[in-house]
Parts: C-alpha cells; structure tokens; sequence
C-alpha cells in the first residue's frame, strides 16, 4: 500500500477519533449509578453523570419491572429527569448533589484533563491542516508533531478515564453515599474508543513520518532517500 493512502486511512480514524473523544465530554452518560429499591410501586431516584453535570432521574418501581437483587432503573425507563451542572471551580457545592467533599478532587481532575485531551487534539488537527496545505520537506516535517499531539490527546483520555473510574469506585465503596449499584454507560465507551483510536492512530502517524528504513544493509538511514508524501 503507497505511503500516500496509509496517510488518508489514519487521518481518517483520527476523526473518528476525535468524534468519540468530543462527544464523551460534551455528554453525560459515562456511569449510571442505582440506589435500593426498598418497596415497590414508588418511585426511586436513579442518576447518571459525566464531567460537567449530574442529572437524576425519578423511576416508577412496579412489580412489572423490579428484579430482585437490582437497584433502581434501569435508567432507561420513563421518569422525572433533573439535572445540575458541576460547579467545579467553584466552593460552596451542596455536598448532597454529588458527595462534594470527597469527590471534587476526582472531578475537577478528570475534566482538567479533558481539557488538555481536547487541546492536543486540537494542535494536532492544526498539525495535520499545515501539512495538508503544505509542499515539500515541511508537509512531512508537520506531520511528526501532528502525531505526538494525537497520541498525547489519547494518553490524556486514558487518564481521565481511569480518574472517572476511580471516583465511580469510591462513591459505590463509601457508607455515606445512597448508590449500591453502577454500570458505565455509552460516553464511557466513546471515551474509550477516542483513547484507543488516537493514542493508536498518534503513533503510526508519528511512524509513518519518519525517513523510509535503508533498502540495504550496508545503508545509514542518512544515506537513504527521503521517501516524499505526494
């Protein structure tokens, strides 16, 4: 396969990429979260959340759809919904919204990182325009940096994944916290998947970039030549 398509074939997972990434943080379906149902034919209160707001929803419980041993939900089902935006830089947060005091670390971390994923992302789409628009030695040359910057979105979705994870953890281990059950929903999936496809992506693109690999033994990689992307 010529250097050339490889190239188009990774430009084009990275914007899938980048639209699993952008998506996982713009929405707020990366963990459903289910108290006790203590008795049936009441409502319960479920709540699924992501890195900017919390949003709870009021569930009718009959004997229709209870499963014994399950919490309430699943969240799927018709009810009252409420949400609230996440003040993360702000103090002052009801600690009863989202258990403020032991998770504001975790939050403010995760969507700290977020945010840096994004900007990486961002330098890297500025990386990958220049060398579009470009010609000659710097159209290559862009398309090095343009990979590091993909694969450092990608690593920073990795951590903010595992940040999630860890705050998820806690709030289902803490006594102080209503929730007995949890699953991670689909913001969480894209997420993954725009951690896996741009950290992936990020470095066959860096490899792709690089000289071509001697043709003989006894060439340098100084020697050979520069092998141009048309």
């Amino acid at each position: 396969m010529h250097k050339r398509t490889k190239i188009k074939i990774a430009i084009f997972v990275l914007l899938v990429g980048m639209a699993c990434m952008f998506t996982a943080v713009v929405t707020d379906h990366w963990a459903v979260l289910s108290p006790r149902v203590e008795t049936l034919n009441e409502t319960c209160e479920a709540a699924h959340f992501g890195l900017w707001r919390l949003c709870k929803k009021h569930i009718y419980i009959s004997s229709e759809n209870y499963v014994e041993g399950h919490g309430c939900g699943p969240i799927s089902l018709p009810g009252e919904e409420n949400c609230t935006y996440f003040r993360h830089f702000n103090p002052g947060q009801d600690a009863e919204i989202f258990e403020y005091k032991t998770q504001k670390e975790y939050n403010i971390s995760a969507a700290a990182i977020s945010i840096f994923s994004l900007a990486f992302m961002i330098l890297g789409s500025l990386c990958l325009l220049g060398s579009c628009t470009g010609k000659g030695k710097g159209r290559d040359y862009l398309l090095k940096p343009a990979g590091m910057f993909f694969a450092f979105a990608g690593i920073c979705a990795f951590i903010s994944l595992e940040v999630m994870r860890q705050s998820v953890k806690r709030m289902i281990e803490s006594e102080d916290t209503i929730w007995i059950e949890y699953y991670y929903a689909w913001s969480f999936a894209c997420a993954c998947s725009g951690f896996i496809l741009l950290f992936i992506t990020g470095i066959a693109l860096l490899i792709l970039s690089m000289p071509q690999m001697p043709r003989n033994p006894w060439e340098t990689c100084m020697d050979a030549e520069p092998e141009q992307v048309e």
